[in-house]
């Protein structure tokens, strides 16, 4: 086979292809492709992609602790990495600081569900 020959049946099968289905095939693998390449991106770049549980939300990207840090309530049982979206969320009055997780863990406290990973 010539590669004319192969030029010919490639034509004359997206000829049989409809002009919509092609485009979404297109869309598709764009799509896909673009996924592909800002995740692996995101591993290289040091980050940490993780998806809501169930959920049609977008994937979030947190940074990885670099210093060890974590924080905790006073009133609460979890402590979070000082990067995840939970610490954010403790009132600045009942919010302390351990130098790592471990210490967190010594004076009782547990990692919270929804910075596992971190």
């Amino acid at each position: 086979m010539t590669i004319a020959e192969a030029a010919g049946k490639c034509k004359s099968l997206v000829a049989r292809v409809p002009k919509d289905a092609f485009i979404l095939a297109i869309l598709l693998l764009s799509a896909s492709a673009s996924f592909a390449l800002g995740y692996l991106s995101g591993r290289e770049a040091g980050l940490q992609v993780s998806a809501g549980q169930g959920t049609a939300t977008a994937a979030i990207i947190t940074p990885l602790p670099s210093d060890g840090r974590v924080v905790a309530s006073k009133n609460g049982t979890k402590y979070y990495p000082v990067m995840c979206a939970g610490a954010s969320r403790l009132s600045s009055a009942t919010k302390i600081t351990f130098a790592s997780a471990s210490a967190a863990e010594a004076a009782g406290y547990t990692l919270a569900t929804g910075c596992k990973g971190l």
